[in-house]
Protein backbone atom coordinates (compact mmCIF):
# COMPACT_ATOMS: atom_id res chain seq x y z
CA UNK A 1 0.00 0.00 0.00
CA UNK A 2 1.53 2.94 -1.18
CA UNK A 3 1.45 6.47 1.45
CA UNK A 4 2.06 10.13 -0.04
CA UNK A 5 3.81 11.85 2.12
CA UNK A 6 3.64 15.86 1.88
CA UNK A 7 6.40 17.59 3.56
CA UNK A 8 5.42 20.84 5.90
CA UNK A 9 8.02 23.55 5.77
CA UNK A 10 7.23 25.94 8.72
CA UNK A 11 8.46 29.35 7.60
CA UNK A 12 8.67 32.05 10.53
CA UNK A 13 10.03 35.98 9.82
CA UNK A 14 10.97 36.57 13.63
CA UNK A 15 14.13 34.12 14.28
CA UNK A 16 15.30 36.82 11.26
CA UNK A 17 14.50 39.57 13.06
CA UNK A 18 15.75 38.21 16.74
CA UNK A 19 19.10 37.38 14.92
CA UNK A 20 19.43 41.23 13.28
CA UNK A 21 19.17 42.17 17.41
CA UNK A 22 22.04 39.81 18.33
CA UNK A 23 24.04 41.33 15.66
CA UNK A 24 22.84 45.26 16.27
CA UNK A 25 24.29 44.04 20.30
CA UNK A 26 27.65 43.24 19.19
CA UNK A 27 27.94 46.13 17.03
CA UNK A 28 26.81 48.50 19.70
CA UNK A 29 29.44 46.77 22.23
CA UNK A 30 32.03 47.27 19.92
CA UNK A 31 31.33 50.87 18.83
CA UNK A 32 31.14 51.48 23.23
CA UNK A 33 34.29 49.50 24.23
CA UNK A 34 36.57 49.34 21.20
CA UNK A 35 35.76 52.00 18.64
CA UNK A 36 34.94 54.85 21.87
CA UNK A 37 31.58 56.16 20.11
CA UNK A 38 29.32 57.45 22.38
CA UNK A 39 26.56 59.01 20.39
CA UNK A 40 26.86 55.66 17.88
CA UNK A 41 26.37 53.64 21.16
CA UNK A 42 23.41 55.32 22.14
CA UNK A 43 21.73 55.23 18.85
CA UNK A 44 22.56 51.72 18.52
CA UNK A 45 21.32 50.78 21.62
CA UNK A 46 17.69 52.33 21.20
CA UNK A 47 17.91 50.24 17.82
CA UNK A 48 19.08 47.37 19.52
CA UNK A 49 16.49 47.51 22.50
CA UNK A 50 13.74 48.03 19.73
CA UNK A 51 14.96 44.60 17.36
CA UNK A 52 15.09 42.43 20.29
CA UNK A 53 11.83 43.49 21.97
CA UNK A 54 10.06 43.09 18.45
CA UNK A 55 11.52 39.94 17.45
CA UNK A 56 10.86 38.40 20.71
CA UNK A 57 7.77 39.23 21.25
CA UNK A 58 6.78 38.59 17.70
CA UNK A 59 8.25 35.21 17.98
CA UNK A 60 6.48 34.22 21.16
CA UNK A 61 3.23 35.75 20.09
CA UNK A 62 3.19 33.40 17.24
CA UNK A 63 4.32 30.32 18.76
CA UNK A 64 1.40 30.51 21.64
CA UNK A 65 -1.09 31.52 18.80
CA UNK A 66 0.25 29.34 15.74
CA UNK A 67 2.70 26.42 16.85
CA UNK A 68 2.22 23.35 19.11
CA UNK A 69 4.66 22.09 22.20
CA UNK A 70 6.86 19.07 21.38
CA UNK A 71 7.36 18.41 25.18
CA UNK A 72 10.96 18.72 24.51
CA UNK A 73 11.45 21.85 26.37
CA UNK A 74 12.35 20.85 30.11
CA UNK A 75 15.19 18.36 28.05
CA UNK A 76 15.99 21.88 25.97
CA UNK A 77 16.41 23.92 29.51
CA UNK A 78 18.69 21.34 31.07
CA UNK A 79 20.61 20.38 28.28
CA UNK A 80 21.27 24.51 28.01
CA UNK A 81 22.06 24.62 31.99
CA UNK A 82 24.49 21.79 31.65
CA UNK A 83 26.71 23.67 28.95
CA UNK A 84 26.19 26.53 31.47
CA UNK A 85 28.03 24.60 33.94
CA UNK A 86 30.80 24.14 32.16
CA UNK A 87 31.25 28.02 31.20
CA UNK A 88 31.50 28.44 35.08
CA UNK A 89 33.66 25.69 35.42
CA UNK A 90 36.22 27.54 33.27
CA UNK A 91 35.88 30.36 35.26
CA UNK A 92 36.28 28.77 38.58
CA UNK A 93 39.40 27.04 37.39
CA UNK A 94 40.66 30.40 36.22
CA UNK A 95 40.19 31.18 39.86
CA UNK A 96 41.50 28.90 41.79
CA UNK A 97 44.49 28.88 39.27
CA UNK A 98 45.08 32.09 40.72
CA UNK A 99 44.15 31.90 44.34
CA UNK A 100 47.05 28.78 44.50
CA UNK A 101 49.43 30.31 42.16
CA UNK A 102 49.80 33.68 43.99
CA UNK A 103 48.98 32.76 47.44
CA UNK A 104 51.70 34.51 48.70
CA UNK A 105 50.65 37.44 47.85
CA UNK A 106 47.16 37.20 47.62
CA UNK A 107 46.41 39.81 50.45
CA UNK A 108 47.89 42.53 49.22
CA UNK A 109 45.15 42.04 46.39
CA UNK A 110 41.88 42.28 48.66
CA UNK A 111 40.45 45.68 48.77
CA UNK A 112 39.92 46.96 51.91
CA UNK A 113 36.46 48.60 50.27
CA UNK A 114 34.88 44.61 50.03
CA UNK A 115 31.99 44.33 51.75
CA UNK A 116 30.94 40.68 52.57
CA UNK A 117 27.86 42.23 53.95
CA UNK A 118 26.67 43.29 50.46
CA UNK A 119 27.58 39.81 49.69
CA UNK A 120 24.98 38.39 52.01
CA UNK A 121 22.29 40.70 51.57
CA UNK A 122 22.78 40.02 47.60
CA UNK A 123 22.62 36.45 48.43
CA UNK A 124 19.12 36.73 50.17
CA UNK A 125 17.32 39.00 48.05
CA UNK A 126 18.49 36.43 44.71
CA UNK A 127 17.18 33.58 46.78
CA UNK A 128 14.19 35.30 47.94
CA UNK A 129 13.44 35.68 44.24
CA UNK A 130 13.49 31.94 43.75
CA UNK A 131 10.32 31.84 46.03
CA UNK A 132 8.52 34.37 44.59
CA UNK A 133 8.62 32.84 41.24
CA UNK A 134 7.85 29.48 42.42
CA UNK A 135 4.27 31.39 44.23
CA UNK A 136 4.26 32.85 40.83
CA UNK A 137 4.45 29.44 38.82
CA UNK A 138 2.09 27.70 41.09
CA UNK A 139 -0.75 30.75 41.34
CA UNK A 140 -0.60 30.37 36.95
CA UNK A 141 -0.81 26.49 37.76
CA UNK A 142 -3.87 27.02 39.81
CA UNK A 143 -5.54 29.56 36.98
CA UNK A 144 -4.62 32.36 39.26
CA UNK A 145 -3.45 34.97 36.12
CA UNK A 146 -3.70 38.25 38.42
CA UNK A 147 -1.75 36.60 41.35
CA UNK A 148 0.71 34.52 39.17
CA UNK A 149 1.70 38.44 37.59
CA UNK A 150 1.66 39.89 40.60
CA UNK A 151 4.43 37.45 42.50
CA UNK A 152 6.39 37.69 38.80
CA UNK A 153 6.54 40.90 39.10
CA UNK A 154 8.15 40.41 42.35
CA UNK A 155 10.55 38.58 41.59
CA UNK A 156 11.43 40.81 38.22
CA UNK A 157 12.03 43.31 41.07
CA UNK A 158 14.30 41.41 43.54
CA UNK A 159 16.06 40.37 40.33
CA UNK A 160 16.75 43.98 39.54
CA UNK A 161 17.82 45.49 42.49
CA UNK A 162 20.69 42.50 42.94
CA UNK A 163 21.94 43.27 39.47
CA UNK A 164 21.32 47.50 40.38
CA UNK A 165 23.23 46.53 43.86
CA UNK A 166 26.12 44.95 42.53
CA UNK A 167 26.87 47.28 39.80
CA UNK A 168 27.09 49.93 42.31
CA UNK A 169 29.05 47.56 44.08
CA UNK A 170 31.66 47.33 40.73
CA UNK A 171 32.12 50.73 40.33
CA UNK A 172 32.58 51.98 44.35
CA UNK A 173 35.67 49.01 43.65
CA UNK A 174 36.77 50.64 40.58
CA UNK A 175 36.55 53.97 41.75
CA UNK A 176 38.91 52.47 44.87
CA UNK A 177 41.23 51.08 42.27
CA UNK A 178 39.91 47.10 42.18
CA UNK A 179 39.51 46.95 38.39
CA UNK A 180 39.92 44.53 35.81
CA UNK A 181 43.64 43.95 35.53
CA UNK A 182 44.72 45.40 38.66
CA UNK A 183 45.95 42.42 40.13
CA UNK A 184 45.14 38.41 39.62
CA UNK A 185 42.22 38.64 42.34
CA UNK A 186 40.44 41.63 40.87
CA UNK A 187 40.31 39.72 37.35
CA UNK A 188 38.67 37.07 38.54
CA UNK A 189 36.65 38.61 40.85
CA UNK A 190 34.68 40.78 37.95
CA UNK A 191 35.19 37.06 35.88
CA UNK A 192 32.94 34.89 38.14
CA UNK A 193 30.62 38.16 39.11
CA UNK A 194 30.57 39.61 35.76
CA UNK A 195 29.37 36.29 33.92
CA UNK A 196 26.85 35.50 36.93
CA UNK A 197 25.25 38.82 36.37
CA UNK A 198 25.03 38.66 32.43
CA UNK A 199 22.98 35.26 33.21
CA UNK A 200 20.84 36.89 35.90
CA UNK A 201 20.09 40.09 33.13
CA UNK A 202 19.53 37.26 30.42
CA UNK A 203 16.84 35.61 32.98
CA UNK A 204 15.63 38.85 33.62
CA UNK A 205 14.79 39.15 30.05
CA UNK A 206 13.44 35.91 29.72
CA UNK A 207 10.85 37.15 33.09
CA UNK A 208 9.86 40.03 30.94
CA UNK A 209 8.67 37.98 27.55
CA UNK A 210 6.60 35.40 30.34
CA UNK A 211 5.39 38.09 31.86
CA UNK A 212 4.13 40.04 28.22
CA UNK A 213 3.30 36.17 27.46
CA UNK A 214 0.86 35.22 30.44
CA UNK A 215 -0.87 39.20 30.42
CA UNK A 216 -1.74 38.94 26.87
CA UNK A 217 -3.54 35.72 28.07
CA UNK A 218 -1.71 33.66 25.24
CA UNK A 219 -0.69 30.95 27.99
CA UNK A 220 -2.58 28.54 29.13
CA UNK A 221 -2.63 25.91 31.92
CA UNK A 222 -2.12 23.21 29.54
CA UNK A 223 1.12 25.01 27.85
CA UNK A 224 3.40 26.23 30.82
CA UNK A 225 6.66 25.27 28.83
CA UNK A 226 7.56 28.39 28.92
CA UNK A 227 7.24 29.12 32.49
CA UNK A 228 9.01 26.15 34.16
CA UNK A 229 11.80 26.95 31.89
CA UNK A 230 12.01 30.43 32.68
CA UNK A 231 11.64 28.95 36.45
CA UNK A 232 14.06 26.25 36.48
CA UNK A 233 16.84 28.45 35.05
CA UNK A 234 16.36 31.31 37.93
CA UNK A 235 16.84 28.48 40.28
CA UNK A 236 19.79 27.49 38.46
CA UNK A 237 21.26 31.33 38.91
CA UNK A 238 20.21 31.35 42.22
CA UNK A 239 22.20 28.11 43.20
CA UNK A 240 25.09 28.85 41.22
CA UNK A 241 25.61 32.48 42.79
CA UNK A 242 26.04 30.77 46.48
CA UNK A 243 28.76 29.31 44.56
CA UNK A 244 30.23 32.24 43.11
CA UNK A 245 29.98 34.47 45.89
CA UNK A 246 31.63 31.58 48.19
CA UNK A 247 34.59 31.44 46.26
CA UNK A 248 34.38 35.37 44.84
CA UNK A 249 34.07 36.69 48.26
CA UNK A 250 35.01 34.29 50.83
CA UNK A 251 37.49 32.38 49.29
CA UNK A 252 38.96 35.35 47.53
CA UNK A 253 38.51 37.95 49.82
CA UNK A 254 39.22 36.32 53.40
CA UNK A 255 42.73 35.83 54.52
Amino acid sequence: MDTAHAAHHETSRWPLVTGAGVLLTALTLLAAAQWKLSLATVVLAGITVAVLAVGVAGWAHEFFTEGKEEGLGPVAVVAFIVSEVMIFGTMFAAFWAARIGQADQWASFVPSELDLGLAFWLTVILWASSGTIVVAERAFERGERARALAWLAATFVLGSLFVALHMNEWAHLAAAGFRIGANSYASTFYGLTGVHTSHVIVGLLIQAVLFWVIARGLMTRERVTLFRGTSLYWHFVDIMWLMVAANAYLIGGVV
